[in-house]
């Protein structure tokens, strides 16, 4: 977890001067993008070009080599059809650099990239509906396959032990579950964390792995209007979160992550599973623990966003933003319990795919 002094804090001079040392870049417009615990900004070149410029907290920033995979994962991704972002080479041929910037609080050395600019309407400002999710479920599915191919000498470092996202760290929360401070939710998520060991631990070795995105979430993809209600996804962002996991894990985040936006949660996990599985069919493991894996990652939101609002008060309405739901849809799904929420969601996935 990082301190809130952890998150770069630049100034419009500071990012103006870092586009010109580094990137001979003479800018016309610098604008804020919202961030969890990093800075990023759209910029407009005054040669025309428009990038984003990506400054990584500095408790990220000294793990080099994650972020050199991400990198090469974005490119290996973008070759192969998949609208990821790609790092940009500095005037010295270099796809990051390390700078050592005071942002108020002390000199701090920050990791900064200049990625592609995207186009396109984050998934959080439409109004979803079925094919879209179907095509995010494949997408899904489709990324996870595509970076199972991937090869790099320091692959092992995606191997993140103890990654607090991961969902192999729900018995991590733990040590921040004193934040919930007796909220009532506060149970059902010890008792979702309960049953990840009882139900979920002990299926580990039988779901297939992969390397995970980690966080397609609602700010994470991009798409552009493709008819009057139909949209074509146009950006995958944010490979932070990136990992050695499962597939399963991919689809649950996903699943977790949509349900934010749509008027009706529940109707969610059908279209989804549909476009996962039109890629890559569940096997029985994975689909009996589809549903606490999707109350798991809605446990980590809200655990993770009440501490780092203590941690970070400044950036309080970002955080919540991000966790936004987290408790209604939790108690919900929680509520309805597993028998009734996996009947709704497969019998939708299977009546999608007859469709």
């Amino acid at each position: 977890m990082s301190t809130k002094e952890s998150k770069p804090n630049l100034s419009h001079s500071q990012v103006t001067d870092i586009l010109k040392r580094l990137y001979g870049l003479t800018t016309s417009v610098i604008r804020p993008l919202p961030s969890y615990i990093d800075q990023n900004f759209h910029v407009v070149s005054s040669e025309g070009g428009e990038y984003v410029l990506k400054a990584m907290n500095s408790a990220d920033s000294q793990d080099t080599a994650v972020i050199e995979l991400q990198n090469y994962s974005m490119t290996f991704l973008h070759q192969r059809g998949l609208p990821a972002q790609t790092a940009l080479p500095t005037l010295t041929g270099q796809l990051m650099s390390l700078e050592e910037i005071d942002c108020g609080f002390g000199t701090q050395i920050y990791l900064v990239r200049l990625l592609t600019y995207l186009p396109g309407t984050t998934i959080s400002k439409i109004s979803i509906n079925t094919q879209i999710l179907y095509d995010i479920g494949k997408m899904a599915a489709t990324l996870d396959t595509v970076l199972l191919q991937m090869e790099h000498p320091n692959i092992s470092v995606l191997h993140r032990d103890n990654f607090i996202w991961s969902l192999a760290s729900i018995p991590l929360l733990n040590q921040y579950i004193h934040v919930m401070d007796g909220d009532p939710v506060q149970k059902v998520v010890e008792a979702v964390m309960e049953q990840y060991q009882v139900q979920v631990r002990p299926k580990l070795p039988l779901f297939r792995k992969c390397i995970n995105h980690g966080d397609l979430n609602d700010r994470n993809l991009l798409v552009n209007q493709d008819g009057p209600s139909k949209y074509a996804i146009s950006g995958i962002l944010d490979f932070a979160d990136m990992s050695c996991g499962y597939f399963i894990f991919e689809l649950a985040i996903t699943i977790r992550y949509m349900m934010t936006e749509s008027p009706n949660p529940l109707d969610v996990g059908g279209p989804v599973v549909a476009g996962w599985e039109s890629v890559f069919p569940l096997n029985e493991a994975e689909r009996d623990s589809l549903y606490w894996l999707v109350l798991c990652r809605f446990c980590q939101s809200l655990v993770i966003a009440r501490y780092t609002v203590i941690q970070q008060p400044e950036n309080e309405e970002y955080v919540r933003m991000a966790s936004k739901k987290c408790v209604q849809h939790l108690s919900r799904l929680w509520e309805l319990g597993k028998d009734e929420v996996e009947r709704r969601c497969f019998q939708n996935a299977a009546q999608f795919s007859q469709s």
